[in-house]
């Protein structure tokens, strides 16, 4: 067992000063020491073709390969139309082909986002949920980090200004550091 967990970052925004980018680069920077988060960019991967099943894009190659090399994943969201993001819906279903070869299989996985809304993205974190079930995935129940008004918590580049929610998302990675080490003691 490593004693530095991987994790694996996918914001669900390609918007470059997006909260959920923002977010993410919070998440790095409350790590504790013994995790290490590294960011992946959707930017690149094109709308999901079947045909390109045993020929994938090399960008899908290069995200398969770090999802597998990550010991779990954090996904940061926004919600679009009560829903996940058409981008990461997109890379999700890259990743888990061809069947029979899913990089999520088994990946401890964590989710946040920001949303200017009330809702803070409750439906779109529901949703990746449910997909995680499918993809045999072990999500981390609590806490929930669902970052609503994110407008008045983020500057006009993106970076989280607000302290009660850099806590939070420091008590959720540390949670999922826990929740991977514990996957990974019970595989051993």
């Amino acid at each position: 067992m490593s004693t530095t967990i991987s994790i694996l970052g996918i914001a669900g925004s390609l918007r470059k000063a997006s909260y959920n980018r923002g977010a993410l680069r919070a998440a790095q920077e409350v790590a504790p020491s013994d995790a290490r988060i590294e960011i992946f960019e959707l930017d690149g991967i094109p709308p999901f073709n079947q045909d390109e099943d045993k020929r994938p894009p090399e960008r899908v190659v290069q995200f398969k390969k770090q999802i597998r090399a990550a010991d779990a994943i954090l996904i940061c969201t926004p919600e679009y139309n009560a829903s996940i993001p058409g981008v990461l819906k997109n890379a999700i279903d890259y990743a888990s082909r061809p069947y029979g070869d899913s990089a999520w299989d088994g990946k401890p996985v964590a989710i946040m986002g920001a949303s200017p809304g009330r809702l803070g993205t409750v439906r779109s974190q529901y949703h990746l949920r449910h997909s995680f079930v499918f993809l045999n995935m072990y999500p981390l129940n609590r806490p929930e980090v669902m970052i609503a008004n994110a407008d008045e918590l983020f500057d006009e580049q993106g970076n989280l200004t607000d302290q009660d929610t850099r806590n939070r998302i420091k008590k959720l990675i540390e949670a999922l550091v826990i929740w991977t080490r514990q996957l990974q003691k019970g595989r051993a």
